[in-house]
């Protein structure tokens, strides 16, 4: 029988922290429901203490989620821990996360203290957190550049203080597979009682080696990793969830698995790409849009002849269906409630009827409606509350000639007008929008995700906008790409702080 590898999901905590991906307490509940339909062990639902809004999406996330454990970070701090077991009131099954940093740099740069202390501030935090609930988890930030041996210190006084679960972060994803391996090893080997608690991996991608550092982990003791969905999270992001379960799906030899339930690899993952307006890049691993494409005449050859020539993974294990039910203007309600339920979207009849009127107008505009479309589609309500909107647009543009734009802005019920011209039509139509919105900003970061299908594909822009000291994060959706981009404008500045 196989041994068990817990799966702790971070993608409402550390995935979170991505810039522009915050997501309202809906759509967390949202992402945290199909996250235990996944299969995932544990779900860190968010840091409690640090705003009003992640305290109350883990009192709500607690509420929504039915078994798998309901996870709140804290600091060593006994305010963080208080907050924490708070918002866990309601969960089913609840942990507190708490820890401090081990490393030199940490203890002397960032805590201007002495080891000794640490392990005092380490221990007193697992016991409070203990007064509160059964399982508590330490995290030894920046154990991948904390020595061994003191390393070792920490974990055995913490198990030793009542932590369940042990986690040594590879912070800054600065080690190497075999270092980090052989540091789990040093701690399976050296720390008194041990056994007594989980170990686990959270390592990040700063160096591209989240995944071969987790596998190394595994291999050498751990049996709990953290994980996000795409592998998103802060700086180049953490290790990805698909890619471990696959790993361990495919090599037999590893006997070990998870109890994720891998055909809801790809919902998930555009579910969480749409809410958080961040695309999967066209290579990632297991869920890309090229993962299962084949352009080589050779590879092409092969695959047709036997697929496993150049797959080692069928499309459909991770949700990938190559026989799906094509979308075009003729297709029903139940067609597109069917393929919102394969992408992991459940939505009221009421919902259902807005999305397919808005659906029919663009299977009236193109020819085939791609998952992606849907998605956006299914979230485009999340801006109809906004206070600024956009009532239409007209462009003139051409070679040897000025772009010129008009549009209007229907600002909390009251009509602007404005024209302007540009270097190009995206210029003259935010040079439009300033006219009426008047105010120092600044467009720092604009990106147009890649077109896939044909030239009337849904155009999908980020934007990033910096007012006030502060940047502000946009998207925008349309067919017509100049639209989206003063959609995603527009976007940014319903954000401004008022």
């Amino acid at each position: 029988m196989s041994e068990r590898l817990f799966i702790f999901d971070t993608t409402l905590r550390d995935g979170e922290q991505v810039p522009g991906c915050q997501l309202n307490t809906v759509e967390k509940i949202q992402v945290a429901k199909q996250l235990e339909a996944l299969g995932v062990d544990v779900i860190e639902a968010g840091f409690p203490v640090s705003s009003p809004g992640d305290f109350n999406s883990v009192i709500e996330i607690s509420k929504a989620v039915t078994w798998p454990t309901i996870c709140a970070l804290t600091r060593a701090v006994e305010k963080d821990i208080d907050v924490a077991a708070e918002a866990l009131k309601f969960a089913k099954h609840k942990r507190i996360h708490t820890g401090i940093g081990t490393s030199d740099s940490h203890i002397k740069y960032k805590f201007n203290s002495t080891r000794e202390e640490i392990i005092e501030r380490a221990v007193a935090a697992v016991k409070y957190a203990r007064r509160y609930v059964d399982d508590v988890e330490f995290y030894a930030e920046d154990a991948g550049r904390t020595e061994n041996e003191y390393l070792a210190r920490v974990i055995e006084a913490v198990i030793k203080a009542g932590a369940t679960v042990v986690n040594i972060p590879d912070t800054t994803g600065y080690c190497l597979p075999e270092e980090y391996g052989a540091k789990i090893k040093y701690l399976v080997d050296h720390v008194d009682g041990i056994d007594k608690a989980v170990i686990s991996t959270h390592c990040h991608n700063d160096l591209g080696m989240a995944t071969a550092n987790t596998i190394a982990g595994v291999l050498n003791g751990a049996r709990q990793v953290e994980v996000t969905i795409n592998g998103i999270g802060e700086r180049a992001g953490n290790t990805a969830l698909e890619e471990v379960a696959m790993i361990l799906r495919c090599h037999k030899s590893i006997d070990i698995d998870t109890n994720i339930n891998t055909p809801k690899i790809y919902p998930t993952s555009r579910m969480v790409s749409s809410l958080m307006n961040m695309p999967v890049q066209p290579n990632k691993a297991i869920v890309g849009r090229n993962a299962f494409a084949h352009s080589s005449g050779i590879h092409q050859d092969g695959v047709l002849k036997n697929v496993q020539t150049y797959e080692i993974i069928n499309p459909k294990d991770v949700g990938i269906d190559d026989n799906a039910i094509v979308l075009t203007a003729r297709s029903g309600r139940a067609a597109l409630k069917h393929r919102l339920h394969a992408l992991g979207v459940e939505m009221t009849q009421e919902k259902l009827d807005k999305v397919y009127e808005d659906f029919l107008k663009l299977a009236d505009k193109k020819k085939d409606i791609t998952d992606d479309d849907i998605l956006v589609l299914a979230g485009a309500d999340r801006n109809v509350n906004h206070h600024i909107k956009l009532e239409y647009l007209q462009v003139t543009s051409g070679v040897g000639v000025r772009s010129v734009a008009s549009l209007g802005l229907n600002i909390s019920g009251e009509h602007f007008e404005a024209a302007a011209t540009g270097n190009g039509p995206v210029d003259a139509a935010i040079k439009a929008v300033k006219q009426i919105i008047r105010r120092q900003m600044t467009l720092k970061e604009f990106t147009i995700q890649a077109i896939s299908k044909g030239s009337d594909d849904v155009g999908k822009v980020h934007m990033q906008v910096e007012y006030d000291g502060q940047m502000y994060y946009g998207f925008g959706a349309n067919t017509d790409i100049i639209a989206a981009s003063v959609e995603a404008y527009i976007d940014c500045i319903n954000k401004f702080r008022k």
